[in-house]
C-alpha cells in the first residue's frame, strides 16, 4: 500500500476513535441526584473512646522498662465502635454501628451514607454515641430544615466545633 493510502486509513482510524471517545464522554448523561428528590449526605470520621482507660504504672513497673522506653501509664490501643442514628420526622431511617478502622482497631470509625428524601420541610434528628455507655447519647442534634429538590443537604461531625453541623 502506498504512503497516501496508509495516511488516509490512519486518519479515518483516528477520527473513528475520537468520535467513540467523544460519544462515551457525554453519553449516557450522568445525573448526580434525582431531579425530584432531595439528597441527605451523612459524612463523618470520628475516633471513639478507648476500650479500657489508661492504667497508671508503679515506680517498680516503670523501672522494668529500658530507659528510652519508660512511661508513666499504659493504654489499650483498641477503640469502641460508633453508634449512630438518623431520624426524619420522628421515624428512624438509619441505624449504624461503625467499627473502628485499622489493624488493631485503633483508628477512627467512618460513616458515609446518602439518603434521598421528598423535598420540603422536615425535622432531622441525628444521634452519636462514642463512649462505653449503653443508654443515651453523647451528641444529639435535632432541627427543622427545608430540603430542596435536586440539592444536597450535608450532615458532618466535628468534635472540636461541638458536634454535628448541618449544611
Amino acid at each position: 500500500m502506498n504512503r497516501f493510502g496508509r495516511l488516509f486509513l490512519q486518519a479515518i482510524s483516528y477520527a473513528a476513535f475520537a468520535m467513540t471517545v467523544g460519544y462515551f464522554a457525554s453519553m449516557p448523561a450522568y445525573r448526580y441526584a434525582d431531579a425530584g428528590a432531595a439528597s441527605v449526605k451523612i459524612s463523618l470520621s470520628h475516633a471513639a473512646d478507648k476500650v479500657a482507660p489508661c492504667v497508671q504504672l508503679t515506680q517498680e513497673e516503670i523501672a522494668e522498662f529500658a530507659a528510652n522506653m519508660r512511661r508513666t501509664e499504659t493504654c489499650e490501643r483498641q477503640r469502641l465502635p460508633l453508634f449512630f442514628e438518623f431520624d426524619v420526622d420522628g421515624a428512624r431511617v438509619l441505624t449504624i454501628e461503625a467499627p473502628p478502622s485499622g489493624i488493631w482497631g485503633d483508628g477512627p470509625s467512618s460513616i458515609y451514607e446518602r439518603i434521598n428524601l421528598d423535598p420540603g420541610r422536615h425535622r432531622i434528628t441525628v444521634r452519636l454515641r462514642d463512649t462505653a455507655r449503653t443508654e443515651g447519647w453523647d451528641y444529639v442534634k435535632s432541627e427543622e430544615v427545608v430540603l430542596e429538590a435536586a440539592r444536597y443537604f450535608t450532615i458532618t461531625f466535628k468534635e472540636a466545633t461541638g458536634g454535628f453541623n448541618y449544611r
